[in-house]
């Protein structure tokens, strides 16, 4: 049974279908990420994470686009001393979908430029059609990405590769994106969303905790150097052993062999 959950902003809405939640941007004709829209895309974070129905989440901007960026016109009528007073807001509000700890994918269709790019370097997985284009190109404006796209980016891509997008500005079509390692799956014009789902569902059954204990060792390991990260690799591995899924996994793998358990998430 599918059901909607709103946000602040009729721009941004939860559809949860079958354990997989899409968090839905929908602000016509483009999806520029206003504030109003980074601030419901916060939201809709938090509403996926404390929602224990919800086993893997969609990010998807429609049919036509992802999306194209920030809002420009909104932001050209903003002054220094307001974005000193934004900015770690809207770095923020993209963190918190970094932060969701379950599986996230992002299906790109037409443009993810700018902030569009940066919201899906926030999911794990990026699926893009064909025919889409990413990018950052704020230098042709004479400013720089400001919501994690110089750190996400080199992440993903490597320092050198990040710095030409980011230089250039320049646009890339999905098979360069996937080349690089931007982007992880190449769909179909008109099948990322459908793409996405499918892998999804892979995590719908599967153990949350070590799928959220997972997720946190990655992440966090990246950001520290390798003995803070085996650290953190150790605490969440011995944590896993409290959860019923651990002993579930196990004994199905002594009685039956590998990949026959059926877990309980919990």
């Amino acid at each position: 049974m599918s059901r909607t959950v709103e946000t602040a902003s009729s721009y941004v809405t939860v559809e949860v279908d079958a354990s997989v939640a899409t968090i839905r941007v929908d602000r016509p004709k483009m999806n520029p990420l206003s504030i109003e829209v980074q601030d419901a895309l916060a939201e809709a974070a938090r509403i996926v994470t404390a929602d224990d129905e919800v086993a893997a989440v969609v990010i998807y901007g429609g049919e036509k686009v992802f999306a194209a960026g920030a809002d420009i016109k909104e932001m050209q009528r903003m002054s220094y001393t307001d974005m000193v007073q934004r900015a770690s807001i809207i770095q923020e509000c993209f963190s918190q979908v970094a932060r969701i700890p379950k599986p996230v994918i992002a299906a790109i269709e037409g443009y993810a430029l700018g902030a569009g790019n940066e919201l899906a370097m926030c999911a794990d997985f990026r699926v893009a059609a064909r025919d889409a284009k990413l990018g950052q190109p704020e230098i042709l404006l004479g400013v720089i990405p400001g919501a994690g796209g110089t750190q996400r980016l080199a992440r993903l891509v490597g320092a050198s590769r990040a710095k030409d997008l980011v230089y250039s500005g320049r646009m890339i079509d999905a098979e360069e994106a996937h080349a690089i390692g931007l982007v992880d799956k190449v769909a179909e014009p008109g099948q990322a969303y459908a793409t996405a789902l499918e892998m999804a569902q892979r995590y719908v059954h599967g153990p949350a905790f070590a799928l959220r204990a997972a997720k946190e060792c990655i992440d966090r390991g990246l950001d520290g150097d390798l003995e803070t990260g085996l650290a953190i690799e150790a605490m969440q591995f011995a944590g896993v052993f409290a959860t019923k899924d651990r002993e579930i996994g196990m004994t199905s793998f002594v009685k039956e062999g590998p990949g026959k358990a059926s877990f309980e998430g919990r």
